[in-house]
């Protein structure tokens, strides 16, 4: 007796299994991905947030006189990467996982919230309108990379913390 083949019919029905499996998998895996590298964009904010507060303590806790951002590493102007890269061991806290290129061209992956530059921490306010700490943004990704996010950009706020959410007011 010969051995049997498989039939056509046989593989492609393997095949038809094996792509929906694939169909499924994918988004999971991309969505996993994008989730981690979210967070590990929130640790980069952290790490740079305590690279600031070695800056406030060298400088008589008054915020870096920085412009938002630059557009190429050519531009010599006063940003998050060239001031405060002294104060971290960690250079690449600058690049956000999930940016593509701007980190790249530019340096760093954050755009500084310029308003605050120059301002002494213990009466930082945002437009006159905003005192609260937990509440101003000092920096934010330059764009809204985190695709499975509501809010797609995370930020970093004057009290320290990382967050996805941008709340300048309290909510009722």
């Amino acid at each position: 007796m010969s051995p049997r083949g498989f039939t056509i019919v046989e593989l492609l029905v393997v095949i038809a299994i094996v792509a929906v499996l694939a169909a499924l998998v994918v988004p999971a895996v991309g969505f996993g991905i994008s989730r981690a590298n979210s967070a590990k964009c929130l640790g980069n904010l952290r790490g740079i947030g305590i690279a600031l507060n070695g800056y406030l303590a060298d400088n008589n806790m008054t915020m870096p006189p920085l412009v938002a951002g630059r557009k190429s590493l050519n531009e010599d102007v006063p940003v998050i990467d060239n001031t405060l890269a002294t104060y971290t061991d960690n250079s690449r806290i600058f690049a956000c996982p999930a940016d593509p290129d701007q980190a790249k061209k530019s340096g760093t992956s954050y755009y500084w919230n310029s308003v605050l530059s120059g301002q002494p921490v213990a009466n930082l306010n945002f437009l006159s309108l905003v005192s609260d700490l937990s509440k101003i943004p000092i920096l934010l990704d330059k764009e809204g990379w985190h695709r499975y996010s509501e809010n797609k950009v995370n930020h970093l706020f004057a009290d320290g913390h990382a967050a996805r959410e941008l709340r300048l007011f309290t909510e009722p």
